[in-house]
């Protein structure tokens, strides 16, 4: 880095880490007043978390956010582009401009989407074997998901400019399982309102996942961060942060970095644990590349 001068830790988390998809869940509300009691600098809001898309619900979020000194920063929402039926991808698309339209509703400036990818049913323990789901169906290329992945994003920027909203592009599997076909999208649409997510826990099949990361990184805005206190739900990484947050900081990244905790330990518990541990590793980063500008990597 060029100066002494490094980007200060916006820790964050999503409401994901309170909520994995079970029976119970928790009211964002609930989830707003333990980022506050944290310390955190915001909150990125799962959709499918949200009691209600009524305005007067949002305006609710919103506005306890404001009170609690918190910023909401991201919409983390799902569709799939990946369907060989085009008025299939136009309802995935429609989907998506609904959702930029709530994201302007409660104030947050990003969305984070899904490519999709070849599969339309079954758990995640599949997705494991599979390794991603990258295989295509047959009769179908990779070439076919990528056009369609592009072209679905390009009828979704004339709104989210108009709105206000990026797009995040996540590596979650499908036609982003690999950091080559992920790059490959962003650069084929090419706007200032698409930048991409790094999510440190999906870089999985990688034969180097710290590479995979490097190459993503210059188009990087928001940052997912894994951990998984009392063991992972499906699988748990052991994940040099202070590296992570090395190579991030040195192709430019200024954003977010949210926390996904992915643990099956209690959030009361995880996310302080989560917190410090993030925390700590980024300040070994700042120290790392203020020392030694380009730090050895081990083998």
């Amino acid at each position: 880095m060029g100066s002494q001068w490094t980007p200060t830790l916006r820790l964050g988390t999503s409401t994901y880490s309170y909520w994995h998809f079970t029976a119970e869940r928790p009211p964002i509300e609930q989830v707003l007043e333990a980022a506050a009691r944290l310390g955190l600098a915001g909150v990125e809001i799962l959709h499918r978390q949200l009691e209600s898309e009524d305005p007067a619900y949002l305006h609710r979020l919103k506005r306890h956010a404001f009170h609690l000194g918190l910023d909401l920063y991201g919409l983390s929402i799902h569709q799939d582009f990946v369907h060989q039926d085009v008025e299939t991808r136009w309802e995935e698309v429609k989907h998506t401009l609904h959702c930029i339209d709530l994201a302007h509703e409660m104030g947050i400036p990003s969305v984070r989407i899904h490519s999709g990818g070849w599969r339309k049913s079954g758990p995640f323990d599949e997705l494991l074997q599979a390794q991603g789901w990258v295989e295509p169906w047959p009769g179908y290329t990779k070439e076919d998901g990528l056009r369609w992945v592009v072209e679905a994003v390009e009828q979704c920027l004339t709104h989210a400019e108009r709105r206000g909203v990026l797009l995040l592009l996540e590596n979650h599997w499908g036609l982003t399982t690999f950091a080559e076909d992920m790059v490959r999208i962003l650069e084929e649409v090419d706007s200032p309102w698409f930048r991409a997510v790094l999510d440190c826990g999906n870089f999985l099949f990688e034969e180097d996942m710290y590479a995979a990361m490097a190459r993503v990184a210059p188009y990087v805005w928001l940052v997912h961060a894994k951990t998984y206190p009392g063991g992972g739900t499906w699988y748990t990484l052991d994940l040099d942060y202070p590296r992570i947050f090395r190579l991030l900081l040195k192709a430019g990244f200024t954003g977010y970095v949210s926390i996904e905790m992915e643990g099956q330990e209690p959030p009361g518990t995880a996310m302080p644990k989560s917190a410090a541990l993030l925390r700590q590793a980024w300040c070994e980063a700042v120290q790392a590349l203020h020392t030694h500008p380009d730090p050895p990597h081990p083998p």
